[in-house]
């Protein structure tokens, strides 16, 4: 059985202070294939990131859900603290007893809560399709030359290391057209 895996949705990322992004059509992406699971009536999970740290993420008003990502009765919410949906939640004992081999990814952003949930998924036996397109990556200073790296560049790099070992990577347009 698959479930859909929403990471981060939340208004947080609206902040402008987070610097340029790629892949603008990434919520409406993200909609869709909400929108394929709900007709479905297929699991679907939210991830929801209340951080403890000082950031934009321990703030109520960023931590809320942005609109048409509310989760509908029945959807499932977890709420972590960390990068890893994983950690200091009940995910996944929910994934197992439940019998859910595999899970669909989406959400923001990619270098970090997705990448890492990814990681954790395919470390613990599941199988993983991550849709490209349904995240996104900010830019980000390059640790050895402070060279601003693109959101794009960020993104790509991220998707390659994930490509094979950890996630099939997919389109959403391929997506909705094979699953």
């Amino acid at each position: 059985m698959d479930a859909l895996v929403l990471i981060d949705v939340q208004k947080g990322f609206l902040n402008e202070d987070l610097g340029k992004r790629n892949n603008p059509n990434a919520e409406e992406n993200m909609l869709k294939i909400l929108e394929k699971f709900r007709k479905e009536k297929k699991k679907i999970i939210h991830i929801q990131h209340f951080s403890c740290e000082e950031g934009i993420f321990n703030r109520v008003e960023n931590t809320e859900f942005k609109k048409g990502f509310e989760p509908l009765d029945g959807e499932i919410i977890f709420q972590k603290k960390v990068n890893s949906a994983f950690i200091g939640t009940d995910l996944e004992k929910y994934l197992k007893e439940n019998e859910i081999t595999d899970i669909i990814i989406i959400g923001l952003t990619l270098p970090h809560c997705v990448s890492t949930t990814v990681r954790m998924a395919s470390n613990l036996g599941f199988k993983v399709i991550l849709i490209e397109d349904a995240t996104a990556s900010f830019e980000m200073k390059d640790y050895y030359t402070d060279r601003i790296l693109t959101a794009e560049e960020v993104h790509r790099f991220n998707i390659t290391v994930l490509n094979g070992e950890f996630a099939k990577i997919i389109k959403t347009e391929d997506f909705l057209k094979k699953y």
